[in-house]
């Protein structure tokens, strides 16, 4: 208002942006009905849907506008979608996969393949349809089974185990509901795996973890890998919890050996496992998803 002066102090306020509804299905924070996945790319059926088999390719990192992307990052996601959508029509019948890109409706760089036999089941006006559970299962398994070169997905084994090893209860009981805090946050998952004695190379060591043949794979010690999480001043800021964090680091150290945090991939998105071998051979230990940009 004219004559009207405003005074007081000037205020920072810091903008935390949240990760978007995909990087949580990336870190595993939400559940999806994955049908595909290499190191820096995912595709996963839509939950609401314009026909059956709609399916969407991410990258895993993070991006707002998908003409934002570096040139190289937009043709390999591209190409990524290119061997999704010739599993898709495999799997599911039509005459062509449609294809779109609409970045209005998560800010998070995607695009639709859509199973078509005429024109109007791309239209996104369209009501959208709701399928089953037990066919969405269907339907992602399908088109996994479809892709050329393999689906990657580490999801495909039963959860927390391979080959028949069993988790150990303690270390369940050690790892619920805790996360690993990056620039996002990621559960830790316990997983145990039946693996040949002695070393592993780093060939047999990505095909026991389901992870893509090839993938970049650097170790950390564990103690490094989680301080940040053991100290009562670090990013937890709760003391009770980093000693969760503290007793997990010594049960692992004390009832396992040779302990070690193997990074795998590269980019934003990063899974790390934490594995020792416990008395009976098993591996053993926590599985979680780092991300740094």
């Amino acid at each position: 208002m004219p004559g009207r002066h405003l005074t007081g102090k000037l205020t920072h306020t810091t903008l935390i942006l949240m990760p978007s509804i995909f990087s949580r299905i990336v870190s595993g924070e939400l559940p999806a009905y994955k049908v595909a996945e290499d190191g820096r790319h995912l595709a996963f059926l839509d939950i609401t849907p314009l026909v059956e088999g709609h399916a969407l390719v991410i990258p895993k990192k993070e991006v707002d506008y998908i003409f934002d992307m570096p040139a190289d990052e937009l043709a390999a996601l591209h190409v990524f979608a290119q061997r999704v959508a010739k599993a898709v029509q495999a799997a599911v019948p039509c005459k062509r996969i449609g294809v779109a890109v609409i970045g209005l409706e998560v800010p998070h760089a995607h695009i639709h393949l859509i199973p078509m036999t005429k024109v109007s089941d791309m239209n996104f006006a369209n009501p959208k349809i709701k399928v089953p559970e037990a066919r969405m299962k269907e339907l992602a398994a399908a088109i996994a089974a479809k892709m050329e070169g393999g689906s990657g997905l580490a999801e495909a084994k039963p959860a927390g185990a391979t080959a028949g090893a069993a988790v150990p209860a303690e270390l369940q009981k050690q790892v619920a509901g805790l996360q690993f805090i990056s620039e996002s946050e990621a559960p830790l998952e316990a997983v145990a795996y039946a693996a040949p004695g002695g070393e592993l190379p780093n060939a047999a060591l990505l095909k026991l973890l389901g992870e893509p043949a090839g993938a970049k794979v650097e170790t950390v010690e564990l103690t490094q890998f989680l301080r940040n999480h053991t100290a009562d001043d670090g990013v937890l800021s709760d003391v009770a919890l980093s000693n969760r964090y503290k007793a997990l680091q010594m049960f692992m150290k004390q009832d396992m050996d040779g302990v070690q945090v193997y990074r795998v991939g590269n980019g934003s998105q990063v899974h790390a496992y934490a594995l020792g071998r416990m008395m009976d051979g098993t591996l053993a230990g926590f599985k979680t998803v780092l991300t740094e940009t």
